[in-house]
């Protein structure tokens, strides 16, 4: 029995391109992308998902109330029966009371060895120009559960990436995405998966 999965983005859906290739290319077993929903009516990530025959909707979020948000994103969700939801790139923060509702169902990449470099205003190109600052020589990537703690959640998968003499922000990021992210990303998604499976079939 396959676990139904959600993927969430808001930008340009590098991740969820690569996630949807493990899945055609067999390495995601125990699921199936069901749907990818973005914040983002202008998201590159929905023609992505469209490419590979995926549905793709569009529940925007600036200058909507936390709630309503909320309430139509689960609606899209209950729709699609998701078992489990990946934020891949998705940027709108997700409230306690919505994350209490997906225990150990939500999962989320961050580009960088958690605990470092993490929380409020780091994201994206942010985290690597903050590790180049810092001078570290190592830095990678990290999928971790969403819990209802604000920066928290249980580490699943870390990869650790080299910087370079001479490494941009940009050329960083792009290291940490095919070294770390593309390959932990799709790791994730089946371990969680196949739990959700087995639990599927033990209820029926």
């Amino acid at each position: 029995m396959l676990s139904r999965i959600a993927v969430l983005v808001s930008g340009g859906g590098t991740n969820l391109e690569h996630l949807l290739l493990a899945q055609e290319a067999g390495r995601i077993p125990h699921g199936k992308i069901v749907l990818t929903v973005s914040d983002n009516p202008g998201a590159y990530a929905l023609k992505r998902a469209e490419n590979h025959g995926i549905p793709g909707v569009c529940v925007p979020k600036k200058g909507v109330p936390q709630a309503e948000f909320e309430a139509a994103l689960s609606k899209e969700l209950a729709a699609c029966r998701a078992d489990m939801v990946i934020l891949a790139g998705f940027l709108a923060i997700l409230s306690p009371e919505f994350v209490r509702q997906w225990p150990d169902r939500i999962l989320n990449i961050h580009p960088s060895l958690i605990p470092s470099f993490c929380g409020k205003g780091y994201y994206g190109l942010k985290v690597h120009e903050a590790a180049l600052t810092r001078g570290v020589k190592v830095t990678g990537a990290t999928v971790h559960f969403v819990n209802e703690i604000p920066d928290g959640g249980r580490i699943l998968l870390q990869k650790a990436v080299d910087i370079l003499p001479g490494d941009t922000p940009e050329v960083l990021q792009r290291r940490v995405m095919e070294q770390a992210e593309w390959v932990l990303l799709p790791q994730a998604a089946e371990l969680v998966a196949a739990q959700i499976a087995k639990e599927k079939e033990r209820v029926q």
